[in-house]
């Protein structure tokens, strides 16, 4: 792959650090469109630094939003965001949301507490005693916006995470134009990849290391002749079960109503 898509999330984000804006904190999500596993988000704070050294674009020439990368070239980029990490120019990491607080919550409730959770964990990272640095959610006349301080910019890949505890934008393929929501979009998925592999051991016979819980032909199959197990997101299945000829094992209850899953879906990689 070329460093044109690369460079051209980097000087996207380069141009929307404005005065002293001490970097771009990106978000982004994968799994929610999955028959099975929980939703994981990412969340990277590049900081202001990152944009202002040329390296991040001579290193990361094969950098793009995850769908667009290979599993083994995600891992080299997973693998170059921790390189930067240690570095000191920037900070990540991941959140989830369980299965059962995807059938509690909702798909879109989920995604925003994985969400959450993504930018708690990238703020526990900070040294003790660190002013929060982002701004948090409100009107304009907050006090923390009173003060004159400089905020890091959010934007989340998608439509707005509301209600949401952090001021932040969405970005319509915010991991194909942001670098920081691209580089979100690939910690979201490795870390998701990683435990759903992880999770193959425990619930032989599904090819989750394979499918990472997506609905492929081999998982459907899988579900009709072995049923459901507590990793499978029963409320996504409901057409499933009402299509089946035999029905599911596990599902025989379950009515065939519109599936939970947002308007926004994402995409199956």
């Amino acid at each position: 792959m070329s460093g044109g898509a690369m460079a051209n999330l980097f000087q996207f984000d380069r141009k929307r650090i404005a005065g002293t804006t001490p970097g771009i904190v990106g978000i982004d999500e994968a799994g929610r469109g999955c028959f099975a596993g929980p939703v994981v988000a990412g969340a990277v704070w590049t900081l202001r630094s990152f944009y202002e050294n040329p390296t991040p674009v001579k290193r990361g020439k094969f950098i793009n939003d995850s769908k667009q990368l290979s599993p083994e070239t995600r891992e080299e980029v997973f693998a170059l965001v921790e390189h930067w990490e240690r570095r000191g120019e920037l900070f990540f990491a991941a959140g989830t949301a369980s299965v059962r607080e995807i059938d509690a919550l909702n798909i879109l409730g989920a995604t925003r507490l994985a969400a959450q959770r993504a930018i708690e964990n990238l703020l526990g990272k900070l040294p003790a005693g660190t002013p929060c640095p982002f701004a948090t959610a409100g009107t304009d006349d907050a006090p923390l916006f009173d003060r004159g301080r400089a905020f890091p910019l959010m934007l989340a890949d998608g439509r707005p995470l509301s209600p949401f505890a952090w001021r932040h934008e969405a970005i319509v393929k915010g991991d194909a134009t942001s670098l920081a929501v691209a580089l979100a979009s690939i910690v979201a998925k490795v870390s998701r990849d990683r435990l759903m592999t992880s999770l193959d051991a425990e619930f032989p016979g599904y090819g989750f290391r394979a499918h990472k819980g997506y609905g492929t032909p081999e998982h459907v199959a899988a579900i009709l002749s072995r049923g459901v197990t507590p990793l499978h997101r029963r409320k996504f299945l409901r057409n499933l079960a009402a299509s089946a000829p035999d029905g599911v094992p596990g599902l025989e209850n379950l009515r065939a109503e519109e599936p939970d899953v947002p308007a926004q879906s994402e995409f199956p990689f």
